[in-house]
């Protein structure tokens, strides 16, 4: 059936993760250690390509990317995202082990990748993806909100993996 509705079914490992990370970027835990640990107002420089929102992929999608592909550019985009975000923050701020028990989440799923062949990762996606880790693409950057990053991030997550992880919005 998944295979009908063009959905590559994802691995049980995985699957596991993002139920994790789903419980970690509950609402009321971004709110917290996201904007009201933070000044009012404050943005994090990130490069244009490391917003990833659901109406990018929405649009990829028609542009017939494999799901697998998607799943690989989300992890890459929230992973730097994260990152990004920890950049900023002194080791003594409250939001500091939160996000570094994402970072370790991101690291496993990582691993979880490391184990599958992301052979059939179109161009358009290993572009994205190159993009977001070059050193030299500072000059295509924005300011965005923490919280807003990791808004996205589960947003664009239970688009991924909801149907393939059984991933129920709580």
């Amino acid at each position: 059936v998944l295979a009908v509705l063009g959905l590559e079914a994802a691995a049980p490992g995985e699957c596991e993760l993002t139920r994790l990370l789903q419980d970690k970027l509950q609402y009321e835990m971004r709110l917290q250690y996201m904007k009201h640990y933070f000044p009012i107002d404050y943005t994090v420089q990130v490069q244009y390509e490391e917003v990833l929102r659901p109406s990018n992929i929405t649009r990829l999608r028609n542009g017939t990317v494999s799901e697998a592909a998607l799943r690989y550019l989300w992890f890459h985009v929230s992973s730097q995202a994260v990152l990004r975000i920890r950049e900023v923050l002194p080791e003594k701020h409250p939001s500091w082990k939160y996000t570094q028990e994402l970072c370790q989440l991101f690291d496993a799923l990582g691993e979880e990748y490391s184990k599958y062949q992301q052979t059939d990762v179109e161009t358009v996606v290993a572009d994205l993806v190159k993009l977001i880790h070059s050193a030299g693409a500072e000059s295509r950057s924005k300011a965005v909100r923490p919280k807003a990053l990791l808004d996205n991030c589960l947003k664009v997550m239970r688009m991924l993996y909801g149907v393939p992880c059984e991933l129920g919005i709580r």
